[in-house]
């Protein structure tokens, strides 16, 4: 390395603070960028190499996980190649065509509603973790927002008009607007918090006071949709959590039933019971 300068990693640096500074979240990609990096300037690659990208490529674990990194170093190749020609852009399609994207599983309602129930069953018994699942997996169900979104809520994040969602995937805040039981069965959740939360601010909380994990409600989802067995046939992948989010997509018209808490969203059709 010239002067023992990282070249490369100060030409990715410098691209992905361009990026944010533009206002892109720019996260999965400057990760992406940053390996490339590390992997190509042991290698004495001052510029992008398109033989070192196709080798850094091939190192992905699945075909979707090789077209993405190839997809990330050609972008970025072309950007900083209009600077410096020495940059190579590594060619299109060297790893076969991109992996068709995993079609959605559509919760039905008997499915929600299963799941919700099994949520409320989960120990330890006289916790506040039973709830907090049930109104976690109700509350993106029925609004349709990001499990990321539901766990970066603040209990100042929720007024009169709604939930305030900050630092979206685009860097922009939005008001989600909630439907009056939504609203209620929140509520319900937020006052037994009180008990248990101690100063912690987040909306959703551990057993151990702390903000609710990702990788813990992840687990947790699994758990029960093992247990439940759902899933579209024999042999298919079991549903993922980010599905939750589309049943809110899949409801058109609103409706609910029984004298129970009801978490419907956005005028959309939706019987998630809150057994809490």
């Amino acid at each position: 390395m010239a002067g023992g300068c990282f070249v490369l990693s100060v030409t990715v640096e410098r691209h992905i603070a361009l990026h944010h500074a533009t206002g892109y979240a720019f996260r999965t990609q400057a990760m992406r960028l940053r390996s490339f990096a590390r992997y190509a300037e042991p290698q004495g690659d001052h510029f992008v190499r398109a033989s070192t990208a196709l080798a850094w490529t091939a190192e992905g674990t699945t075909a979707g996980a090789r077209f993405r990194r190839l997809q990330a170093v050609r972008r970025f190749a072309r950007l900083v190649r209009a600077e410096d020609a020495r940059h190579e852009v590594p060619p299109p399609g060297g790893f076969g065509p991109r992996a068709a994207r995993r079609a959605p599983y559509i919760f039905t309602p008997n499915e929600i509603s299963a799941l919700l129930e099994a949520a409320s069953d989960l120990g330890p018994p006289g916790s506040l973790r039973p709830e907090t699942y049930a109104t976690l997996f109700g509350l993106v169900a029925a609004t349709g927002l990001r499990i990321s979104e539901a766990l970066a809520l603040g209990l100042g994040d929720i007024n009169d008009s709604g939930l305030v969602i900050r630092e979206t995937k685009f860097r922009k805040s939005r008001l989600v607007p909630l439907h009056a039981t939504v609203r209620r069965a929140l509520v319900e959740y937020l006052v037994d918090r009180e008990e248990h939360a101690g100063t912690e601010n987040a909306v959703f909380v551990s057993v151990r006071r702390t903000r609710l994990r990702y990788s813990a409600v992840g687990h947790a989802f699994r758990m029960i949709v093992r247990t439940l067995a759902i899933r579209q046939d024999l042999g298919t992948p079991r549903p993922r959590i980010h599905d939750l989010r589309h049943y809110a997509e899949s409801r058109i018209m609103p409706t609910c039933r029984g004298d129970r808490p009801c978490l419907c969203g956005l005028g959309r059709q939706s019987e998630l019971l809150n057994s809490a």
